[in-house]
C-alpha cells in the first residue's frame, strides 16, 4: 500500500502542466485602478501551471486606497475593503495582474453617475 501511494505521488509530482483550483494564490500585488491604488493577496482562483509560469483567474479580496472627491459633506474613508476579479500572470517570483473592481453609482447632486467595472494594472511578488 505504501509503495502504491509513493508511486502515485511521484507520478503527480512529475507532471509539468496542470490546471488546479486554489484557495489562496500565493501572491502580494499592489497597483493602480480608477485614480486610486489597491493591495491584494490573491484569492480563490483557477490556475494553469506550467513551471516556472502560471496564469490564474480568480477573485481578489483587496484594500482600495482612494480619496473621495465627491464634494459632499459626508465622505468615504481613504482605505476601503473591496472584492474584484481578474487575471494574474506569474513568472518565477514576478507577478503581473489585470484586476477589475466595481464602483457603485453615485447619486449625489450634479456628480450623478452609473456604476461600472474599472480595469487596473498591478505588479507584485509570488511566494
Amino acid at each position: 500500500m505504501a509503495l502504491t501511494f509513493v508511486s502515485a505521488m511521484s507520478s503527480v509530482m512529475a507532471q509539468d502542466k496542470k490546471i488546479v483550483a486554489t484557495a489562496w494564490d500565493g501572491v502580494v500585488i499592489s497597483g493602480y485602478v480608477d485614480q486610486g491604488a489597491f493591495v491584494n493577496f490573491g484569492g480563490p482562483s483557477i490556475k494553469y501551471i506550467h513551471k516556472p509560469m502560471s496564469i490564474g483567474f480568480g477573485v481578489l479580496p483587496s484594500m482600495r486606497i482612494k480619496q473621495d472627491l465627491s464634494g459632499t459633506a459626508t465622505r468615504n474613508n481613504w482605505v476601503t475593503p473591496s472584492l474584484g476579479f481578474g487575471i494574474t500572470f506569474a513568472y518565477k517570483h514576478l507577478a503581473l495582474q489585470i484586476p477589475f473592481y466595481y464602483n457603485a453609482k453615485i447619486t449625489a447632486g450634479a456628480n450623478a453617475s452609473d456604476g461600472m467595472w474599472n480595469p487596473g494594472f498591478g505588479i507584485g511578488y509570488k511566494f
